[in-house]
């Protein structure tokens, strides 16, 4: 059996622990047999620290992980605090399911079960905006009920974003578009012509404009 940690002497030696039986939970092993594969998961300075162990100092796998703990204390992180909620903000560029992520995964490290607290935690680390606005108004009281209109907001975001990124179909070959007619024509007035079965060369005298006669007692000379 293989796992897949490691401890190198500078990681959080609790969390390796339980990383270490989470994985041998389903195995159903002897006690000697999680001694070996647990030493199995050290590199570097741990593996130099149990190096150095005398032989035979190890009896069970309880006092082999209580040997390790006190070893490397130093790097063991300080237990988390219902406050540490407060301190948690989004980032300027961070997407709200990543920030809905890592919060939660802060909850369940708590254990806490003040809702009131999770719920105006939340509240004051999302950055303000569309959802910030929506929380103000509906006024939810637990933590659950953040996520799911969390994850509702973030579907109806990644639903806008594909649609703005998506490129429409290319008009098929062979069709073209209607030319839009003019409103505003300029419109050309052509000059009447004359009938040419009508009037002929000389038919109008000197002095004598088509469709006007002279003034009685006027002839043209």
């Amino acid at each position: 059996m293989i796992l897949k940690i490691t401890f190198t002497g500078t990681e959080d030696p609790e969390a390796h622990i339980i990383a270490f039986h989470t994985q041998m939970m389903i195995s159903g092993r002897t006690d000697t047999l999680h001694c070996k594969l647990f030493m199995g998961t050290f590199s570097g300075t741990a593996l130099d620290w149990f190096i150095s162990l005398p032989d035979g100092h190890i009896t069970s796998f309880d006092q082999f992980s209580t040997l390790f703990r006190e070893q490397f204390i130093v790097n063991q992180a300080p237990p988390p605090v219902s406050f540490d909620l407060f301190d948690v903000k989004q980032y300027q560029e961070e997407t709200l399911k990543d920030f809905l992520n890592r919060f939660g995964a802060l909850v369940v490290k708590l254990h806490t079960k003040d809702k009131a607290m999770m719920v105006h935690a939340f509240r004051r680390g999302v950055l303000p905006g569309p959802f910030s606005d929506s929380l103000i108004r509906c006024h939810l009281k637990t933590f659950s009920e953040i996520r799911r209109r969390a994850v509702a907001h973030i579907d109806a975001e990644e639903e806008v974003t594909k649609k703005c990124g998506s490129v429409g179909p290319a008009r098929p070959r062979g069709t073209s578009c209607p030319q839009p007619m003019r409103v505003h024509e300029a419109t050309i007035e052509k000059k009447p012509r004359l009938n040419r079965h009508r009037m002929s060369r000389g038919s109008l005298r000197p002095g004598h404009e088509r469709g006007k006669a002279h003034p009685p007692g006027i002839t043209s000379e």
